[in-house]
């Protein structure tokens, strides 16, 4: 692959879809914690009590649930320029917005290979609490609120694709580590977890079942403990949401995980744990679906196996091609 470039700096926010806006509005403020910052139209802006940009959530009602676009920081102006032009040499560019969304500046938005939308922007508008929201700490955005499950900030985002390969790879040569892989007899590949932070992974993709396009698998909020997970798992279950998997642990990442629906019928993944990786050529650890004891090995290895819904439910929901 070359030199890793360093151009894209983190994840920003991700825009969700949801046919029940205040259902789900009312999920993620009251049962998840996050604060509502503006609305505009259809949308709701969100962000966690640890987050420091302007939203990290843009909550917009749609027909059908699914993910509407994902918006990533670049390192700077120059390498906001820098890699409009790569995407524009790949065939993959949209166009610049002057004025991109609420709290960003010039934005270039852009699609993945499986039809996925993307934007890139340098300036962002970092977030100001009001008097009674001031913290004591310097170093946090907001007091903390106690609200519901407290998440504190975004983490990562996790899309299906049709095939992962395009897709990883156009990540590795926007900079991105690939940290760990799934794959059936090294031949076919199954997923793939990355990075551009330190973390074991703010992207992943996973191959969609169905064969469908630009889908949805989760979106994960972080909590500062697996004790808070827990404390989610309780709190969310006596409020009537559905709980797929967890809390357990997986094996991939090693992170503490939770997943629900919110109303809207997004996968959501309450999160902790996992490991950190500061080394340039670290990976990619290739696990093997087929060689599995329990086929739950590579994603949990406590909380039992998963469901059969974790590798075929996504939003907008597609039905199974009939074997």
């Amino acid at each position: 692959m070359g030199k890793r470039r360093h151009w894209i700096e983190r994840l920003a926010h991700v825009e969700l879809l949801t046919p029940k806006p205040e259902e789900s509005l009312v999920f993620f403020r009251d049962l998840l914690g996050l604060e509502v910052i503006a609305q505009k139209g259809d949308s709701v802006y969100l962000r966690g009590w640890g987050d420091w940009f302007h939203h990290t959530v843009k909550l917009t009602a749609a027909k059908e649930a699914g993910v509407g676009h994902i918006g990533w920081r670049t390192e700077s102006p120059e390498d906001l320029e820098e890699a409009a032009r790569f995407l524009e040499g790949k065939g993959l560019g949209v166009g610049w917005a002057e004025e991109g969304d609420l709290g960003q500046g010039q934005t270039y938005r852009f699609r993945l290979p499986d039809g996925h939308q993307g934007e890139l922007f340098f300036e962002v508008e970092r977030y100001s609490p009001p008097s009674e929201k001031k913290p004591l700490l310097k170093n946090r955005p907001q007091k903390r609120p106690y609200r519901g499950a407290d998440v504190r900030r975004i983490d990562h985002v996790n899309l299906y694709a049709s095939d992962p390969t395009p897709s990883r790879e156009l990540f590795q040569e926007l900079g991105f580590k690939w940290h760990e892989g799934l794959w059936v007899k090294n031949q076919v590949e199954m997923a793939a977890w990355m990075a551009v932070s330190n973390l074991s992974h703010d992207l992943a993709f996973m191959r969609d079942p169905t064969g469908a396009k630009g889908r949805l698998n989760h979106l994960a909020f972080w909590v500062d403990t697996e004790a808070e997970v827990i404390r989610a798992a309780e709190l969310l279950r006596e409020a009537g949401v559905f709980i797929e998997y967890g809390p357990g642990r997986h094996g991939i990442s090693e992170a503490f995980f939770l997943y629900v629906y919110e109303p809207g019928g997004n996968r959501i993944e309450v999160y902790s744990g996992g490991y950190l990786n500061f080394d340039s050529d670290w990976g990619p650890i290739l696990w093997d679906f087929d060689d599995l004891a329990e086929r739950a090995l590579a994603t949990a290895v406590v909380g039992g196996p998963p469901p059969e819904s974790m590798f075929a439910y996504g939003t907008p929901p597609v039905m199974l091609p009939q074997s």
